[in-house]
Order: structure tokens, then C-alpha cells, then sequence
């Protein structure tokens, strides 16, 4: 319904939404939340199988976006893990490999994805939920923040490691729930009474990936990321856009990560 504009580009695939429901069987001792669940089970064997994915992160759960156009693929790759349901009028219908063999091809292999460089900036971030009947009482606010609060976007530092911060707000309302990522700062502009956040209210830093727009076609860039992570049971949230791809990690645990992306980056060259 957007009308058309010389400033509005849309990409010409049609995306398809996957999230991952757990059945009960998780690995007993795994802590580690967000992509770091499934990064072995979904995120590394599509980028072996040569499928981009889009990752979006939020506070009830994960999405994971996919070509129409790969959907064969993604099917015949996560079978043999999960059972795959689609939605039909409301309902949830299984899937087999047999609905999608038409039009299956065997992917190509495989190349070794780029590395790209990764920047840790010094903002400290919340990942947030709001009660959609509060929502009216913040509206006003949340419009400021999305369209009127931007600064102009910096240049990337030369080393990728001394970005000060950067301006980071998303916003999804899914299904009626809604979430949202916000750097400390802006918190405090808020009610506090009317932003919910884990028991535990623990802050989060970014790793930013890309030093220049990654686009939609490559493939592996989030594996890049959550492999290493889920490897040492760290939690990611992690958000894919046009320009950057964005992990949230607990603040404690970003000089870990940074050391693992840095050697993972040195072993790759």
C-alpha cells in the first residue's frame, strides 16, 4: 500500500518467515538464549547449503527469513532435525520433503564467505518488551526516536574496534507483541514503569558486522558469528538489516567475543 518513491528501494525476492518452537528436547546445560540455540541446527547447515538468511532477533523469540525462491532447499536441509510445519487459515499443516521436491535443485557449493570486519561500540544496550495497552502512553516518544533523533551516521573507524557508539533503535510488533533494542541512554527518556525487561535486567553490548552494505545475497555471514559463539554457550541476539548485520551480547562476555571473532577472523586469512 506504500506508494512508490525514487527514495524507497525493495528488494525483488518475497521473504519467508521461519521460528524454531521448542519441543521439550533441548540439550540439558545449554544456557546460551537467542541465535546462539540454533545456530547448529538451522543457521550453519543453510549456509552450508548456500541459502541467505535473515536474522531478527526479539524479545519473545527468533525469526529466521528465507527466500521463497529456497524454500526446497530449506526444507530439505532442516528435515531430518525438525518437523516443519506452514500455516494454512490459521492452522499449522505439516510439511514434508516430498511437498517440495518440485522445484528442488541441489545447491551449489558453497564458497568461503567473506570475512567482514566487526566494530564493538561503547553504547551498552536493553532489549525490551512493552504491554500493548501501555503503548498509546509512549507513542509520541517512540515516534521522536525513530524519525527525529538521528544523528548523522559516523565513518567507520580505520582498526573496527574504537567506535564510540552508534544510533541503534529497533522496534517489531509481531503478532501483538511487541519488542524493542534500545542503547541505555535512551532508556532513561522513556517511563520506566512501562518498559519490561528480563528478572535479571542485564545490559548488552553490539558487535556490528559489515563495513559496508552486505546486502541480501551473501550467505554465511551469520554463521560467521553464532558458530563461534554457541560453541562456548554465549547468548546473541542478533538483527539483520540492508547496510550491517547486529549481535547483542551480555555486556560481561564482549571481550570474549571479540577475541573469538578476532582469531576466528585471523585463522580465515
Amino acid at each position: 500500500e506504500l506508494p512508490p518513491s525514487e527514495f524507497m528501494q525493495v528488494a525483488d525476492s518475497t521473504w519467508l518467515v521461519l521460528s524454531v518452537v521448542s519441543n521439550g528436547r533441548a540439550p540439558s546445560g545449554c544456557q546460551a538464549t537467542g541465535v546462539t540455540k540454533i545456530a547448529r541446527s538451522v543457521i550453519a547447515p543453510l549456509a552450508e547449503h548456500h541459502v541467505s538468511v535473515l536474522m531478527l532477533s526479539t524479545y519473545q523469540t527468533d525469526f529466521v527469513l528465507v527466500r521463497e525462491r529456497d524454500l526446497p532447499v530449506v526444507i530439505h536441509t532442516l528435515a531430518g532435525e525438525f518437523d516443519i510445519y506452514k500455516e494454512e487459515n490459521g492452522e499449522s499443516v505439516p510439511v514434508t520433503c516430498d511437498d517440495a521436491s518440485n522445484g528442488f535443485l541441489k545447491p551449489k557449493a558453497a564458497t568461503s564467505p567473506t570475512l567482514h570486519p566487526v566494530q564493538s561500540p561503547q553504547n551498552r544496550f536493553c532489549i525490551l518488551t512493552v504491554a500493548p495497552d501501555t503503548l498509546p502512553a509512549i507513542a509520541t516518544m517512540l515516534i521522536d526516536v525513530l524519525f527525529y533523533s538521528h544523528s548523522p551516521p559516523k565513518e567507520p573507524s580505520a582498526g573496527g574496534q574504537d567506535l564510540d557508539s552508534i544510533t541503534f533503535f529497533a522496534f517489531s510488533l509481531i503478532e501483538g507483541y511487541i519488542s524493542i533494542v534500545m542503547d541505555a541512554e535512551t532508556q532513561k527518556r522513556f517511563p520506566s514503569d512501562l518498559l519490561l525487561t528480563s528478572s535479571s535486567g542485564e545490559l548488552w553490548r553490539m558487535v556490528r558486522i559489515g563495513g559496508q552494505p552486505l546486502g541480501f545475497d551473501e550467505c554465511g555471514i551469520v554463521a560467521q558469528i553464532a558458530e563461534p559463539l554457541a560453541a562456548v554457550d554465549i547468548s546473541a541476539y542478533y538483527i539483520s538489516t540492508f547496510n550491517f548485520d547486529h549481535a547483542l551480547v551480555p555486556e560481561e562476555g564482549i571481550t570474549e567475543v571479540i577475541q573469538l571473532l578476532q582469531k576466528r577472523q585471523e585463522s580465515g586469512r
